[in-house]
């Protein structure tokens, strides 16, 4: 990414409360803050993630260009994916807001793009009113009874959740977890008799079944969770097969709009759920009950939307191929702000599909944002 003449950045490391430096030099917490050349921004966004680097994410010079600061922060979970555990996200991700008030921010957005949209809705959440503190000891529990909130929130492109996508983009005709090639072919969503188009009756039969799949997973998660433990061993690693299977990635009748149809951010959704490149693709026991369990992960939007009572903004691009309109209106109901609005621009997940969305979208954010600092 070229950086405008205009805007300068500044690497970010830092320690967490729960994350020393590593020893090989690097910092747990690190990210790149963008801003305005010469000036210190009173209004700044942080946007993360729960894997993805956003050090360099697609709209920090935009933001920068137009006055703001921008901290495209990391966790020590960037790439790490199946070591996360929520409680200690959200510490880390306190480290990169008090930063932003030393560098004199007095109004910080909450920017929640793509998966990072719980995860920010989860922190947010988490400081107005602790949940997750109430089980944790010493310094975790002290830090997360201690995180600073924002001042406005924005769901951009965002999941409902990370189990809820999860479910959603799993393949419900597996009927063996350690096989990927064992499948109910009444079930298979790329089996030419059940469609597309698909029927009522086998949407309704697949989303049962995907729902099923999740809680299966829970259920031996936390069994061999307490066996491996009474052994003395702490966790273990495991694979997940199969999770480009949306019956929206394959059928455009289910949920009308104007993204591509059949595909997925993988390309052909049929070749993709074959490769172990999906979301959840390997995970330990703790960080499938922490992040894509339905029944046990506070991951979920529904658990923390409603205590956003912040101004709200939620933007929803039209021609995104793995979060939909009903997705979008499903976080906008769920927010508890009053003040609260919902805009539905053209373009792909991340607005890379013409390079004229990317300014408006960022003069989308700046109009609302200054409408209300």
């Amino acid at each position: 990414m070229s950086i405008p003449s205009d805007v300068e950045t500044q690497f970010v490391g830092l320690e967490s409360p729960t994350a020393p430096r590593f020893g090989h030099g690097s910092y747990p917490c690190q990210g790149l803050y963008w801003t305005p050349k010469g000036k210190r921004p009173k209004v700044a966004f942080i946007a993360n993630h729960y894997n993805v680097d956003f050090t360099e994410h697609y709209l920090a010079p935009f933001m920068a260009e137009r006055g703001f600061g921008f901290l495209g922060w990391n966790t020590r979970f960037r790439g790490a994916e199946d070591q996360f555990l929520l409680e200690h996200a959200l510490i880390d991700i306190a480290v990169g807001m008090k930063w932003l008030r030393q560098q004199g921010v007095e109004k910080i957005v909450l920017l929640g793009n793509s998966g990072g949209g719980s995860l920010m809705a989860a922190y947010q959440a988490e400081s107005q009113k602790p949940t997750l503190a109430k089980d944790a000891k010493g310094i975790v529990q002290e830090s997360l009874q201690s995180l600073p909130g924002g001042q406005l929130y924005i769901s951009l492109n965002a999941h409902p959740g990370r189990p809820e996508v999860l479910t959603n983009w799993m393949d419900g005709s597996v009927i063996d977890e350690t096989d990927p090639t064992k499948t109910d072919e009444s079930l298979n969503p790329f089996n030419p008799d059940n469609g597309p188009p698909y029927s009522q009756e086998f949407i309704t039969r697949y989303r049962a079944a995907q729902r099923a799949r999740n809680q299966r997973i829970t259920d031996w998660a936390k069994k061999e969770l307490a066996r491996l433990n009474a052994a003395g061993v702490p966790d273990r690693i495991f694979p997940l097969f199969r999770t480009w299977a949306d019956l929206r990635f394959m059928d455009p009748n289910i949920e009308p709009s104007t993204r591509p149809c059949p595909g997925c951010y993988r390309g052909d959704p049929r070749v993709a759920n074959r490769a172990p490149s999906g979301i959840g693709r390997a995970n330990t026991l703790k960080t499938w009950l922490s992040m894509w369990s339905l029944e046990t992960s506070q991951c979920r939007g529904e658990v923390h939307l409603g205590h956003i009572t912040m101004p709200s903004l939620v933007i929803q691009s039209t021609g995104d191929m793995g979060v939909f309109p009903s997705d979008a209106k499903v976080i906008f109901e769920a927010i508890g702000a009053k003040d609260k609005t919902l805009e539905m621009p053209p373009g792909a997940h991340y607005f890379e599909d013409d390079p004229k969305l990317r300014p408006m979208v960022a003069d989308m954010i700046a109009a609302w944002v200054g409408e209300r600092i």
